[in-house]
């Protein structure tokens, strides 16, 4: 089993940065697969990023790519997401997941197990 907690979010304004955090717990954490969704309100939940332990890989939306990264501390069991340049696009709930090693990131939220309870982004025009 895991479990995890997001942390960082805030307001903030456009062109600024957030460092978000998912401290994990469980024996399997360290070699699970890892990613970001976000969630606006009345929107679907969409993948942003992730990376696989035993793959080696990572993976991030179109929309973030440039300005988002994943990054994680072994020692902490810490996930983190650090986002620059956001945009009021960017504004959601911001949750992270994790599941199953797999070599390849997986972008379907249903496939992902286990889930922090979200911590708020929002970006000002």
């Amino acid at each position: 089993q895991v479990q995890l907690e997001e942390s960082g979010g805030g307001l903030v304004q456009a062109g600024g940065s957030l460092r978000l955090s998912c401290v994990g717990s469980g024996r399997s954490f360290s070699s699970s697969a890892m990613a970001w969704f976000r969630q606006a309100p009345g929107k679907e939940r969409e993948f942003v990023t992730g990376f696989t332990w035993i793959g080696g890989r990572t993976s991030y939306a179109d929309s973030v790519k440039g300005r988002f990264t994943i990054s994680r501390d072994n020692a902490k069991n810490t996930l983190y997401l650090q986002m620059n340049s956001l945009k009021p696009e960017d504004t959601a709930v911001y949750y992270c997941a994790a599941r199953h090693p797999t070599v390849a990131v997986i972008t379907e939220a249903r496939q992902y197990e286990y889930w922090g309870q979200g911590t708020q982004v929002t970006v000002s025009s």
